[in-house]
């Protein structure tokens, strides 16, 4: 049974601007470089069958490449941290076409994603770090910002069933193109 999302591949000098933040905070979890995406809907887990006309169904999707900024730096977890991640500009391109998959997704019987969609790389995850552990590190190094890129193509990637983090395979390609 796969555990399935789509999301928004990082090149690789973004990824490495954003590897360069690791470190610092106690208690982190740091996400490999090569598994930094920006998620756009996560699936979760469900049979082959639903995993193939998720596949054949996301190929319809027509849309022009989204360019994508990344500028601050925050935190998920109420009352607790849980992650740490690079901030990405909501656009109206982004917006759209993570609003196309959700309703796909809906045709298919998928439930629908109950939290409000919030475009991020996660960059860690906070296994013990305490809220003064993660605000200290958000005052050092929440200024970050990395060139713009532009994605050309969004992807349907695989995970293994654990923590968060990775290692995450592309288990289809789909390119942005109208």
């Amino acid at each position: 049974m796969p555990r399935l999302f789509t999301g928004l591949e990082i090149p690789s000098q973004t990824a490495l601007l954003l590897s360069m933040l690791r470190g610092g905070l106690r208690g982190a979890r740091w996400i490999d470089p090569e598994n930094y995406h920006l998620t756009l809907r996560f699936i979760g887990d469900i049979d082959d069958r639903t995993a193939d006309e998720v596949a054949a169904a996301l190929d319809r999707v027509r849309r022009e490449p989204v360019e994508i900024r990344l500028n601050g730096l925050g935190s998920f977890g109420n009352g607790k941290p849980h992650a740490v991640w690079a901030r990405v500009e909501p656009t109206a391109q982004l917006a759209e076409l993570q609003a196309e998959q959700e309703r796909i997704l809906q045709r298919l019987q998928l439930p629908p994603e109950r939290r409000k969609y919030i475009p991020h790389v996660t960059i860690a995850r906070c296994k013990t770090s305490t809220n003064e552990d993660v605000a200290k590190w958000l005052s050092e190094h929440g200024n970050f910002q990395a060139e713009p890129f532009v994605a050309g193509r969004f992807v349907l990637f695989s995970a293994k069933s654990s923590v968060g983090g990775g290692p995450y395979l592309v288990e289809e390609a789909y390119p942005l193109a109208a």
